[in-house]
């Protein structure tokens, strides 16, 4: 058996017990290339059949979870049975996460975040234990989880500037915006090529109502999104066509979805979601797709069984039911049947959120108003226990606005108005939800406040 002694370190400094010191360049290119959101970091699979070591059994596990699809855990065990078997030459840090990354394809998720926090604690240079554990935490609406976990290992990590990326994002989304803002642009000032920190950026100048800045930002560095993993680089362009969708530029938006946003992976649950979530946008800003929802859910008929985050199930189920797909359904059927026998640390949220969520957003596909307010009206308080991003999260509530308007009643424009003002009163610069709001205005009888006046006082 191999020595238990650890003959290299990656580039972080943190010790490896590697069966052959060849393996150490794939190695950090996962490491480093996991932490960066660069698509090096598959290359550690060329070394699946070659090194039974465990942290790169318990490495190639995690890719393998990463595929968000019904056969990724099945995909990932036998490299975590390689890995628990060689467990005990490892050294404890490598231990751990290896305990942490089966306790994920277990669906046991608080005790996975539990097992990255007490990494960060013990091991603060293991940025993959972190960045695992903050997508954890995004995944379960812990926004304050996501920032204790960056907080607690930044005194060891200063130097790394992906590290001061993670934190941005955790700041943005516990709504602490100067301190996120200020993190992402030291992250940038380290490395231009900082691609979380310009996600990070974006998010807070989109919330902020700083819309041509955000723009004018993320054209300036889109030319370093190369070498990304797919979901980095399309989402980034789904942030730019968000702008460009608030800014009125339709055009451009629909290319920056042909060009960037879809098509990068298609076969990818990221990928996916990001189309569908843009195509959902464009169409609610009044922007004809045209037959674009076809192409997606001929994709999306391999998710009928998914049920890996309710998050993705959503976007799954309304791509399918706005392209008119039958397996809607079949998927929604599926979400139902799932939701009572989910995870006991998610099983709230699908019971409580996704399934409610599941049938406002059939509703809404197929034009039933009524139906989509209900739905949607149960989950929307509760939905960031589903996870995803403020910004993502967006959608449902768009789409239960759009309702709200397309049903016409009194009551339901009433309603929409105290949204769309709100919203506008924080997005000054935004050219649709002024639209939005001066239909709305005219319906109620105020069409004098359509362009944002108010009547003149004697």
């Amino acid at each position: 058996m191999p020595s238990a002694t650890p003959h290299a370190a990656d580039s972080l400094g943190n010790p490896l017990t590697l069966d052959n010191p060849a393996s150490l360049a794939l190695v950090d290119d996962f490491v480093m290339g996991f932490i960066s959101t660069e698509s090096r970091a598959v290359n550690l699979i060329a070394l699946a059949e070659t090194d039974a070591s465990p942290i790169v059994q318990a490495y190639c596990a995690t890719l393998h979870l990463f595929a968000e699809s019904r056969e990724a855990v099945a995909n990932a065990r036998p490299f975590l049975a390689k890995a628990r078997a060689g467990a005990e030459r490892a050294t404890p840090r490598e231990q751990r996460y290896i305990t942490a990354i089966e306790a994920w394809a277990d669906g046991d998720i608080v005790r996975a975040i539990e097992l990255h926090a007490a990494q960060a604690r013990e091991f603060p240079r293991d940025l993959v234990s972190v960045k695992l554990g903050q997508y954890h935490c995004f995944n379960t609406g812990d926004c304050p989880g996501m920032l204790r976990l960056a907080l607690a290992v930044l005194p060891s990590t200063a130097d790394v500037p992906y590290v001061h990326g993670m934190a941005a994002f955790g700041f943005e989304q516990c709504h602490l915006m100067r301190e996120a803002e200020a993190s992402a642009r030291l992250a940038i000032a380290m490395c231009r090529k900082e691609p979380w920190a310009h996600h990070a950026l974006a998010h807070v100048m989109l919330t902020e109502g700083r819309l041509a800045e955000g723009l004018a930002f993320m054209e300036s560095v889109s030319d370093t999104w190369i070498g990304l993993n797919s979901f980095m680089v399309t989402h980034n362009w789904w942030h730019v066509a968000l702008f460009l969708i608030d800014l009125g530029r339709d055009a451009e938006a629909l290319a920056v979805y042909d060009e960037h946003a879809w098509g990068v992976v298609k076969d990818y649950s990221q990928d996916q979601i990001g189309a569908v979530s843009l195509l959902a946008r464009l169409e609610l800003a009044g922007i004809d797709v045209g037959a674009r929802w076809n192409d997606v859910a001929g994709y999306l008929l391999q998710r009928q069984a998914d049920h890996v985050l309710p998050f993705l199930d959503l976007q799954y189920l309304y791509g399918l039911a706005r392209a008119g797909r039958p397996e809607a359904d079949a998927l929604l059927r599926n979400i139902e049947a799932f939701a009572p026998n989910a995870p006991p640390s998610t099983r709230a949220a699908w019971q409580r959120v996704c399934v409610p969520a599941a049938h406002g957003l059939v509703a809404h596909a197929r034009g039933d108003f009524a139906g989509a307010i209900e739905g949607l009206g149960v989950a929307l308080p509760r939905m960031i226990e589903i996870g995803g991003s403020h910004a993502q999260r967006d959608l449902f509530e768009q789409v239960y606005l759009a309702a709200l308007v397309r049903m016409g009643s009194e009551s339901t424009l009433a309603a929409a108005q105290g949204i769309l003002q709100q919203q506008l009163n924080g997005q000054p610069e935004s050219l649709r939800l002024r639209r939005q709001a001066g239909a709305v205005y005219a319906r109620l009888g105020l069409g004098q406040l359509a362009a944002g006046g108010m009547p003149a006082r004697g």
